[in-house]
């Protein structure tokens, strides 16, 4: 099937509060992980400010509780409050899941660790794979259901540009066979995230679940590239300081993600990636942008879904 891109008038100067300027978000349940700081606590200020009732997974609960009580609006029905949440940490988040109550209309699966040193899960499993990914992929997962109930959910990964540097390492996904690379980890890591779009947005859709990813661009103080120092001699290619893509202030960064969980503009649309507001198109050989062919493979998309399963099932 083939089919054109989704544009929309926003791009990659517009912040998350123009992308919902007008939207009433009025009586929807919303979770977004990673919300302490960054892109994150943006988006979920931003939902919460159009209306809608929003609960911030932290791993912290203390510092949850302060920055749900900072973003909350000072009027109006939207609502904030925090609720421990350690995606490296299977049973946190199966407590987490199994206090949910009701529908869920909008999932963001936003926290994530970018290029960390060599670190393992109580499982084994590689960091930042546990976290960008298998962590949430049990999330969402797990709240299949209250997905389900909304009646039209949106869920919404947020990957990266990075992931065009590599696809899943199917073989070696915990770096047990081969020596450890940062960045090698978080671009499987990042391809994850849209291969598990891919392959949701077509289990889901008989659900009304849409299921999209999308790359934030290069956003200004965040804590996400706090590891960069420590892995100056990595092996790989990866320069995150690169000047071929512009950087963003939070408020623009956090645009693309708010785009895709309550916009109208793109209401039903599912299993695609984005980038400045808008469907990206291929990736090109030189160029930071766009979604790489590996990233989209529906055979890989179907593969990683059953060796997460596996994983989760193991563990």
């Amino acid at each position: 099937m083939t089919y054109g891109l989704v544009t929309t008038p926003f791009g990659a100067q517009t912040t998350a509060a123009e992308v919902l300027a007008g939207v009433d978000l009025g009586g929807r349940r919303v979770i977004v992980t990673g919300a302490a700081s960054g892109i994150g606590r943006e988006t979920a200020r931003v939902l919460a400010a159009a209306g809608a009732e929003v609960t911030i997974g932290v791993r912290d609960p203390a510092t949850g509780a302060h920055v749900a009580e900072e973003i909350a609006p000072a009027s109006g029905p939207g609502t904030v409050r925090a609720a421990h949440l350690d995606l490296a940490d299977q049973t946190s988040v199966r407590a987490f899941v199994e206090a949910w109550r009701g529908p869920l209309h909008i999932l963001v699966l936003n926290a994530g660790v970018m290029a960390s040193p060599l670190q393992r899960t109580r499982e084994g499993w590689e960091l930042q794979f546990a976290t960008n990914h298998l962590g949430h992929f049990a999330l969402a997962t797990g709240l299949h259901s209250a997905l389900a109930a909304a009646h039209g959910a949106r869920v919404v990964a947020v990957s990266s540009v990075g992931h065009v540097n590599g696809d899943v390492l199917f073989d070696d996904i915990n770096f047990e066979e081969r020596p450890y690379d940062p960045w090698a980890a978080y671009s499987q890591s990042k391809t994850a995230n849209v291969l598990f779009a891919v392959e949701a947005g077509r289990r889901w859709a008989s659900d009304l679940i849409s299921v999209n990813a999308l790359n934030p661009g290069r956003i200004t103080s965040t804590r996400l590239g706090r590891h960069i120092g420590e892995i100056s001699n990595s092996p790989t290619s990866f320069d995150p300081t690169s000047t071929d893509v512009s950087w963003k202030n939070i408020e623009q960064g956090a645009a693309t993600s708010v785009l895709l969980a309550a916009s109208p503009l793109t209401e039903g649309v599912t299993g695609r990636y984005f980038e400045d507001c808008n469907e990206a198109g291929p990736h090109r050989p030189g160029v930071r942008r766009g979604v790489a062919a590996h990233a989209v493979d529906p055979h890989h998309a179907a593969r990683l879904w059953q060796v997460s399963l596996d994983m989760l099932t193991a563990a």
